[in-house]
């Protein structure tokens, strides 16, 4: 799968059966020395899209259960 791939599917939370966004502008985190895929870093906007200040999510790579054709569920282990 590439990453243009995963843009514009919902993250869901399985844990709490609710929409936690869209992905949109995604970047990636690898280990340098070995190359893992770490985390997702999702930008983070506030009203119509406007970003306030720089902020993002980060969702570990061992969080995402599966990723489906619209959707990707994850367990979302941050606390609100």
């Amino acid at each position: 799968m590439r990453l243009s791939q995963l843009s514009g599917k919902e993250l869901i939370d399985i844990e709490k059966g609710r929409k936690l966004g869209v992905l949109g502008q995604t970047d990636l985190l690898f280990d340098e020395k070995t190359g893992v895929l770490k985390e997702l870093i999702i930008p983070k906007s506030s009203w119509m899209g406007l970003k306030r200040k720089a902020q993002e999510v980060s969702i570990p790579w061992h969080h995402i259960e599966t990723i489906g054709r619209d959707m990707i569920i994850l367990q979302n282990h941050q606390k609100e």
